[in-house]
């Protein structure tokens, strides 16, 4: 998908993808402490594992990466089907020197809109509590709070969530005392049946 200002939003197979994230992994996130437990499992571990990713089966799986006006690779977004109804943004990010342009919101509008034609219900993404950079771009655009977590990879990460349906939106924003119930939300949590 070309957009206006000559960048270039590319779904990519993983064999094409992860060779150019790895170029520019280092340069993003090199010294955030991120901690990769599977480099410290036993061989027994990793074979267990393997052996219940392989029972999953083929899930879903995105891989965008976002090229310059010049075709160099600037930025990326990958994800991936979590269970039969979420899909799970694991990583997105752009370069510093193509931020400011609006760049990371079109990835973010390029996963919604794919993922919710493979019919998923959710799409979330972990954030650091502080990166207003991610935060506040996905929740102008429909993402919401819905939990924080202490994680061993990352620390204390924020859960965005992103209904499809928007019913379930109306039930979480009725969930999180934000607006009371109208008519439809009534009906459906069933406020009205009588005893």
């Amino acid at each position: 998908m070309e957009l206006e200002n000559g960048y270039e939003i590319r779904e990519m197979t993983a064999q094409e993808f992860f060779p150019q994230f790895g170029k520019i992994y280092d340069s993003l996130f090199g010294d955030d402490h991120t901690f990769f437990p599977d480099a410290f499992y036993t061989d027994e571990e990793k074979e267990k594992l393997e052996n219940i990713k392989n029972r999953l089966g083929e899930v879903f799986e995105l891989h965008l990466g976002l090229f310059s006006p010049s075709k160099e690779f600037v930025g990326f977004s990958f994800g991936f089907q979590e269970n039969y109804e979420s899909y799970y943004m694991a990583a997105s990010a752009v370069l510093p020197a193509h931020r400011g342009q609006g760049l990371y919101s079109e990835m973010v509008k390029f996963v919604i809109d794919r993922a919710t034609k493979e019919g998923f219900q959710k799409i979330y993404g972990t954030h650091c509590a502080t990166n207003n950079a991610v935060l506040i771009p996905k929740m102008k655009l429909g993402f919401i709070f819905s939990k924080i977590e202490l994680s061993d990879m990352f620390g204390t990460v924020i859960h965005l969530q992103y209904f499809t349906n928007p019913l379930r939106r109306k039930v979480m924003d009725y969930r999180s005392g934000l607006t009371v119930p109208d008519r439809e939300l009534k009906s459906v949590m069933k406020f009205d049946r009588k005893k």
